[in-house]
């Protein structure tokens, strides 16, 4: 049995570096475009608004997190929110009209034209973080999605000027692993725009 778990183990370290390692040949110039556009929208006043479902919504409350309090550099806060935190709000909107508009709803009562939003979804086919993106572009409002899968039905609603951030793999595990990856790139990269490189 242990012998099996170690194996095991192995196997999952080795597919997870090699998930990344063909996620950084197709990925490190859309990341680039991100991190522009994010670190622009902030610096005009703008925010960024995170969404998605499950370990995705998990993702976008630690983005905004590091985005409102810190990465690893002492800075001012910078303005970004999770849409799927406030349960108040959540269960309302899903009680009252449905469940795929609990993200839009938000971005049409908070988004502005020139902010950002971050839309996470493994397969790029979550109906209310579609519905988000919908709203999203009505209001002026950019959109960085974060997929795997191909990019799912998400990649058909992106417009000129957003940014698709889609992980070059099907399982879910190693989107996952990736989208966390990409989103302290993203961090990183926010910060260095923002207040310079590192001496």
């Amino acid at each position: 049995m242990t012998m099996s778990l170690d194996r095991r183990i192995h196997d999952q370290f080795n597919e997870s570096i090699a998930a990344k390692q063909s996620a950084l040949a197709v990925m490190a110039g859309p990341i680039v475009a991100a991190i522009r556009l994010m670190a622009d929208s902030l610096r005009a006043g703008g925010k960024i608004m995170a969404c998605g479902n499950g370990g995705s919504a998990a993702d976008s409350q630690h983005f905004a997190a590091e985005l409102l309090n810190r990465f690893e550099r002492e800075r001012a806060p910078l303005a970004a929110i999770a849409l799927t935190t406030d349960t108040s709000t959540l269960t309302s909107i899903a009680n009252d009209y449905a469940y795929d508009q609990v993200f839009a709803k938000q971005v049409d009562a908070l988004g502005r034209a020139g902010d950002v939003l971050l839309a996470i979804s493994t397969s790029g086919n979550s109906p209310n973080v579609i519905e988000a993106m919908k709203v999203a572009h009505g209001r002026g409002v950019h959109i960085v999605a974060l997929t795997g899968k191909g990019g799912g039905a998400m990649t058909e609603r992106l417009a000129t000027g957003d940014v698709h951030l889609c992980v070059p793999a099907e399982r879910t595990a190693r989107i996952q692993e990736i989208h966390l990856l990409t989103l302290h790139c993203l961090c990183d990269g926010i910060d260095a725009l923002i207040l310079g490189e590192e001496q």
